[in-house]
């Protein structure tokens, strides 16, 4: 027999570590090349990583959780002894054992040489590619949902008999449950279990964000009925305070279910120092805003303006079209046009060449607090957007930022980053500017102010624009060009009429 390992490919943009979310297979099993088989999260999307081998699972490589490494191996396929039409019988504990200490000639190292007899048609840097032989047995529900041509089935209802279910365990004994939400993941990470030992009451046994905190719950129900002491009383007397059975009611701590953590484990202490791990998303954000600080001169300006017009035009396209325009989605169309305007600052720098690079798109970026945390999204092309598509495009990342589930083509490629900060109910900001782009516009909130309108005092609503730029780029003329006129479309949004 021959063992092939799978390594840890390249996952692009510079990523070099991988935490794993969940194995999609077990020791044992049979696998089709191209199987999806473990569900990687990297600090930039959380993908499934095809087998480029056919097999039989010899081991499984780490754990849950766990980081790995550019290099490591994910696990080990051993050609499978049965045709590939028949399902595998699971090895025996000899087999297995024989298995684990073949000679060292019989392993052959993954890479472009190392193809069994069938061909990867998955696109994985360091495997090669060829005849696309999909997997054989595929999920029934979508990343979000049952597959189109599958109907849903019966989701059980969020109620009592819920959570007693949830806590008992997996849907299929030996196999993790789906878990597909980060959220979901992390809720459960902080209150000391692992989703994936649920069982999901969504499609295809999903494990869902009621699912986690129906256990959470009956945690909670099982610590506090633990810290109630017992009152000395006939047992009459008892039945009438407490209806169900004592056993039942007064569970012990051992009687949760398996992986539930004592609440000393779970909670932080209320004193003392607390490590918090950068990692990830964290560190990935770190390193580039701490490169900006070091590599770019950044210099700032601000600006109060009146968009009390801003409101009415919002008004108005909804009378005359019948649809929504967010005010973010009209300040984006302005900014675009600001750009085409004042192209130096949808540039970057490249110091290696000492050049700067002016941009012929404008990928517009979109700053968004995720549960993951600070990403950026981008609109590819929004300078080729109308203002209707350019809505549509960033209400499609702002349903997306709830989970914080981009795909890495969505976060990379920005010349250019708006951030609305307003939404976390502050008036401005000196942001920083997401290197290597040029600069960054922010927007405060907008609240009712006291404005002068003719000579008179006049109540109006009014926002806060910030602007951060890269002084190696231009200087404060372009800068302030760039500012007044945004504002000046935020003042009059009919003005804009002109450069259309």
């Amino acid at each position: 027999m021959m063992t092939h390992d799978f390594i840890l490919p390249d996952l692009g943009e510079g990523l070099t570590e991988a935490e794993i979310v969940s194995w999609l297979v077990s020791v044992g099993d049979t696998i089709a090349i191209d199987q999806p088989v473990v569900e990687v999260e990297s600090a930039k999307s959380i993908v499934e990583l095809p087998s480029p081998f056919g097999g039989v699972v010899e081991a499984l490589f780490g754990e849950a959780g766990q980081v790995i490494h550019s290099g490591q191996v994910l696990l080990s396929v051993t050609d499978a002894a049965t045709p590939a039409t028949g399902s595998a019988p699971a090895p025996s504990a000899s087999a297995s054992a024989s298995a684990s200490v073949e000679p060292a000639p019989e392993t052959v190292p993954a890479g472009p040489t190392a193809e069994p007899s069938g061909a990867s048609g998955a696109v994985l840097v360091g495997y090669g590619t060829s005849e696309n032989t999909r997997p054989v047995r595929r999920p029934a529900a979508a990343r979000f949902g049952t597959r189109g041509d599958q109907p849903a089935p019966p989701r059980a209802a969020p109620a009592v008999a819920t959570a007693v279910a949830t806590v008992a365990g997996p849907a299929v004994p030996g196999r993790p449950s789906p878990v597909v939400s980060p959220i979901v993941r992390r809720l459960a990470r902080e209150n000391g279990f692992d989703a994936s030992t649920l069982r999901g009451s969504g499609p295809n046994d999903l494990v869902l964000r009621r699912d986690v905190e129906a256990r959470i719950h009956a945690q909670e129900m099982t610590e506090a009925t633990a810290r109630t002491p017992i009152p000395a009383q006939p047992p009459a007397e008892a039945q009438h305070h407490a209806p169900a059975p004592a056993p039942a009611t007064l569970a012990p701590p051992q009687a949760a279910a398996p992986g539930a953590a004592p609440a000393a484990e779970v909670r932080a202490p209320a004193t003392g120092d607390t490590r918090i791990p950068i990692t990830g998303l964290r560190k990935v954000v770190a390193e580039r805003l701490a490169r900006s600080r070091r590599e770019i001169p950044e210099a700032t300006i601000w600006l109060d303006v009146d968009a009390t017009e801003l409101f009415t035009a919002r008004d108005r396209l909804l009378a005359a079209t019948g649809e929504r325009f967010s005010v973010t989605a009209l300040i984006a169309r302005f900014v675009v046009a600001g750009l085409r305007r004042y192209p130096l600052l949808n540039a970057s720098v490249d110091t290696a060449s000492q050049e700067i690079l002016v941009r012929g798109d404008i990928n517009l970026g979109i700053a968004a607090q995720t549960a993951r945390g600070l990403m950026v999204p981008v609109v590819h092309g929004a300078h080729a957007l109308t203002t209707r598509q350019l809505r549509d495009a960033i209400a499609g990342l702002v349903a997306q930022a709830g989970d914080g589930a981009f795909s890495p083509g969505a976060l990379a490629g920005g010349t250019f980053t708006l951030n609305n900060f307003g939404s976390l109910g502050v008036d401005g900001s000196a942001a920083i500017i997401n290197h290597p782009e040029a600069a960054i516009l922010g927007i405060g909130r907008m609240i009712e102010r006291p404005w002068v309108v003719d000579h008179k005092l006049a109540v109006r609503t009014v926002v806060e624009l910030s602007m951060v730029f890269d002084h190696r780029v231009c200087d404060g003329d372009t800068a302030a060009g760039f500012l007044t006129f945004v504002a000046r479309c935020i003042e009059s949004p009919v003005s804009l009429l002109a450069d259309l």
